[in-house]
C-alpha cells in the first residue's frame, strides 16, 4: 500500500516500476509529529527526507524576529530542508509539522544508497528538476502576479488550505501581511 501511494505521488513526473517504491518504502520508518513540532531546527544539518502520509509541514526561515514561510506541503508530498540535505551543511531553514502528522522518514545515507542505482539516480534527478521548476515558478509568480492571483492559485492547488493552515503562514508564504490576506479573502467571498 505504501509503495503504491509513493508511486502515485511521483508518477506525474516519472513512472518508475512499483518495485522501486517497494524498496524505497522498505528503507523508510514511520514517524509521527505533534502540531507545531519542529522537525529540523534552524542552524542544524538535515539528516532525513520525509513523505507526508497525513498532516502538513512548512519550511521557514527567521527574519526580523518572525518566521517567514518559504513552502507549505500536504499529503503525498516529499518534504525536507533540501538545501541542507544535499549540501550536508547546516542551514537557516527550519521545518515544522503544521498539523499532527504521520510521515515516512528516510535517512540521507539510505537516499545516497538509492542514488547509487541507475533507476534511483534517475528518480532523484527528476525529483530535483521538478522541485527546481516549481520553486522557479513560485519566484516568477511572486514577481509577476498580484497577491490575490497567487492566493487564488494556491486555493486551486490546495482547496483545503484555509481550514488546515494558519492564516499567518499562508500570508507569509504569499509574501503579504495577514491584514492584506484578510482583505483579499473578504474581496473574493471569504475563501
Amino acid at each position: 500500500m505504501i509503495a503504491a501511494r509513493l508511486k502515485r505521488s511521483f508518477d506525474r513526473y516519472f513512472e518508475a516500476p512499483i518495485e522501486a517504491w517497494d524498496y524505497f518504502g522498505w528503507l523508510c520508518e514511520l514517524k509521527t509529529f505533534r502540531k507545531n513540532e519542529i522537525i529540523k531546527s534552524a542552524g542544524q544539518t538535515e539528516r532525513y527526507g520525509y513523505f507526508i502520509l497525513s498532516g502538513s509541514g512548512g519550511v521557514f526561515v527567521w527574519k526580523e524576529n518572525t518566521h517567514v514561510c518559504l513552502d507549505l506541503m500536504y499529503e503525498d508530498v516529499f518534504f525536507a530542508d533540501y538545501m541542507s540535505l544535499i549540501t550536508r551543511e547546516p542551514s537557516p531553514l527550519e521545518t515544522i509539522a503544521l498539523e499532527a502528522s504521520e510521515m515516512l522518514r528516510i535517512s540521507r545515507e539510505d537516499i545516497d544508497q538509492l542514488k547509487e542505482s541507475p533507476l534511483g539516480s534517475l528518480i532523484f534527478l527528476i525529483s530535483a528538476e521538478s522541485s527546481y521548476v516549481e520553486k522557479q515558478q513560485q519566484q516568477i509568480d511572486l514577481l509577476l502576479k498580484t497577491a490575490e492571483q497567487r492566493y487564488l492559485d494556491l486555493l486551486e492547488k490546495q482547496p483545503n488550505l484555509i481550514r488546515r493552515t494558519p492564516q499567518k503562514h499562508i500570508a507569509s508564504y504569499l509574501g503579504i501581511t495577514t491584514q492584506s490576506l484578510s482583505r483579499i479573502r473578504r474581496k473574493i467571498g471569504g475563501r
